[in-house]
């Protein structure tokens, strides 16, 4: 039997790290990176007798942020619970999670494909520390206890590793505009939990829980790995076990961990040392009505630009692009801005030029570069040229028009200038074939002529009005 005879179902929980100035309950640096280990604690965090936590303002606000990011009910009340375990980077024994009450209810998140992925709900809960492993001793840095989460718990809606894949980058670009996670996946901002399962039937199989995959790649194969395993089990008449597996990028195959036949009993009990959270729905509409204009709205306002759907999303996978893009259609509408979409696109996200700030050059500037282009001031390769240096620190006070000047791209216009050069290229003598040529109908010959005009202009002249003129002047 076929693998294409089973049906692949797919459930992600996400952990978004809330990128507030402070932990959940202690009152410490929540930015750990490049820190020493254990430089950012507090007795809160060693879980020193006595110590009470105090709750984050702060991280409550960015957590009803994600939830209407998902489109999902902000629950106005919502509680705290201890989640007993033991692990060296947990000091407490317990976590302070949201087992029965969350913050977040149901949701949707729509994908660019159409489909959409509905949410189970969404709680807040802290961090554990980290461990690191050597021979035969390990060393706890407990940097991250404390770091404020949300994890997102998504229905079983997921049928591939394509959708899965897009899934997650859609939950990353929501959770980035909502502005509530750095988002860098690389440093853990936000990991996945797959859970996949394999049936023939509408009734699921028995799953298993791919864990901490950080990478948009690393879902999709480890998704595509599993299926494969998976499904090569059940055609052997052999059982999949339900169990946590890890990941690994350089084997591309996934490992068993621990069973999870018998579930853990966390033993749950009521949070004391924290109170319920009880919000007014006056606080939640302002939350709201502070929220940035998110991607799903974004891909609305760019229909008008017929761009096509890898472009389209290339440009939203950075926030200020998009921005930039959407002021530019507000002031020089759809004229001038499919012309910006496809510098960002094709010019702008090379790789080579990812790492340069993406904030210097204005709406304004890159309206008037388009412009510039629009009005036969510049030529489409002058400009690319200029857009260059619109993002260089040293430029960010020079307007478009200052920078061509500079550089000495502005294209000559003039019509009365430009037939004087024409007219004495004509009566070169080495031009006097290509003339002939031309004035017999043999097109291809005109191209000469347009270059010996740009050699004398120095690559002042415009090509396109060169051509024109040559034209004319030759029927």
């Amino acid at each position: 039997m076929s693998a294409s005879d089973y049906k692949m179902t797919i459930g992600i929980e996400c952990h978004v790290q809330l990128n507030t100035k402070t932990k959940l309950f202690s009152a410490v640096d929540n930015d750990a990176v490049d820190k020493e280990p254990n430089a950012c604690v507090s007795p809160i965090d060693y879980a020193l007798p006595g110590m009470l936590p105090v709750l984050n303002k702060a991280a409550v606000e960015k957590a009803i942020r994600a939830g209407l990011a998902m489109n999902c009910k902000i629950n106005l009340v919502s509680r705290f619970d201890r989640k007993h375990y033991y692990y060296p980077d947990l000091p407490k024994g317990y976590q302070i999670s949201q087992m029965y009450q969350p913050i977040i209810g149901a949701g949707e998140i729509h994908l660019p494909d159409g489909s959409s992925v509905k949410i189970e709900h969404a709680h807040m809960e802290e961090d554990a520390g980290k461990l690191t492993h050597f021979d035969n001793y390990s060393l706890v840095d407990l940097n991250r206890a404390g770091t404020p989460l949300i994890e997102i718990v998504s229905m079983p809606d997921i049928h591939s590793a394509a959708q899965a894949r897009m899934y997650c980058e859609e939950l990353h670009r929501l959770m980035i505009y909502a502005e509530v996670t750095n988002g860098d996946l690389y440093q853990g901002n936000m990991r996945f939990d797959v859970n996949i399962s394999c049936s023939k039937t509408d009734k699921l199989g028995t799953r298993a829980e791919i864990k901490n995959l950080n990478s948009f790649r690393s879902v999709e194969h480890a998704v595509e790995y599993e299926f494969k395993r998976q499904t090569a089990l059940l055609d052997k008449g052999e059982k999949v076990k339900q169990e946590t597996r890890g990941w690994s990028d350089v084997t591309g195959k996934t490992t068993p961990q621990r069973s999870k036949e018998e579930a853990q009993d966390y033993r749950y009990m009521p949070e004391p040392d924290v109170p319920p959270i009880v919000l007014e729905q006056s606080y939640v509409d302002k939350v709201e009505a502070n929220m940035p204009m998110m991607p799903d709205e974004y891909r609305s306002k760019f229909g008008v630009l017929n761009m096509d759907n890898s472009e389209r999303e290339a440009i939203l996978n950075y926030p200020i692009l998009a921005k930039r893009l959407s002021q530019v259609l507000d002031k020089g509408g759809v004229q001038l801005a499919p012309r910006v979409a496809h510098w960002f696109s094709g010019i702008l996200l090379a790789e080579e030029n990812l790492d340069k700030d993406f904030s210097l050059a204005t709406a304004d500037e890159l309206t008037e570069l388009s412009e510039m282009v629009e009005k036969k001031e510049l030529s489409s390769t002058g400009a690319k040229a200029i857009l260059m240096e619109m993002y260089d620190k040293k430029n960010t006070s020079k307007t478009p028009h200052t920078l061509a000047k500079e550089m000495n791209l502005l294209q000559e216009n003039d019509e009365g200038a430009l037939e004087a050069i024409i007219d004495e290229v004509l009566t070169a003598p080495e031009c006097a074939k290509a003339a002939d040529d031309v004035r017999n109908g043999e097109m291809k010959a005109i191209g000469f002529l347009v270059g010996q005009v740009m050699k004398k202009s120095k690559g002042k002249a415009n090509p396109a009005t060169v051509n024109e003129l040559i034209k004319k002047k030759l029927s």
